[in-house]
């Protein structure tokens, strides 16, 4: 099992922007072959993920079709990908903009709109409101602009639900109901090998 130390240098060594996952990206499976995240995803773009290979860090479950060449051999694109020593899930969920927004299914909690969102402190900055899991929530623009920096009874809002700390596992759960737009057809058995079976 990875120490803290290794586990954390682990985990930025293969982060990177997102435009780089466009082309070819590996599902990443904890070695218990789950997931390594839902919140987002765990994916690595294909140069990082054959690093991994050479490196001996993972195994290949699945590849795609297209192959990349060395001097000395040809390899195909891994497209799922176990880590060969478990890494511990952490216990908390980090409080992002991605994450938040996750939480509120990515739908203003004012109004149930999905376009324009930003975020709202439901007690304003200027009253003593903190940023936080419970006091801040998805909200679009509209509905921002009119709360401004009023109290909910004073902008005539209602929030969809009490904002509140979400746990890894509601948010493994919320990240399994919005999957990336890109599901390549090697990675469904490992997202939802657990799924109950419609009868």
């Amino acid at each position: 099992m990875l120490d803290h130390g290794d586990r954390s240098e682990f985990r930025t060594q293969f982060v990177r922007e997102p435009s780089a996952l466009r082309h070819y990206p590996a599902l990443v499976l904890n070695a218990d072959f789950r997931p390594l995240s839902y919140y987002p995803l765990s994916l690595w773009p294909w140069q990082e993920t054959i690093k991994a290979v050479c490196l001996d860090r993972v195994s290949i479950l699945a590849e795609y079709e297209e192959v990349v060449r060395s001097q000395r051999e040809a390899i195909r694109i891994p497209s799922v990908v176990v880590l060969k020593e478990f890494v511990r899930p952490q216990k908390r969920v980090a409080f992002t903009r991605f994450n938040l927004f996750l939480r509120d299914g990515f739908c203003c909690q004012y109004c149930g709109s999905k376009g324009d969102l930003t975020f709202d402190h439901v007690v304003p900055r200027s009253k003593g409101g903190v940023t936080s899991w419970e006091n801040v929530v998805a909200a679009c623009a509209p509905c921002n602009l009119k709360k401004a920096n009023k109290s909910l009874r004073a902008s005539g809002l209602r929030l969809k639900q009490a904002p509140k700390a979400p746990t890894p596992g509601e948010m493994h759960e919320a990240g399994r109901r919005f999957p990336p737009g890109h599901l390549h057809e090697s990675w469904i058995d490992f997202l939802y090998w657990d799924a109950e079976l419609d009868e």
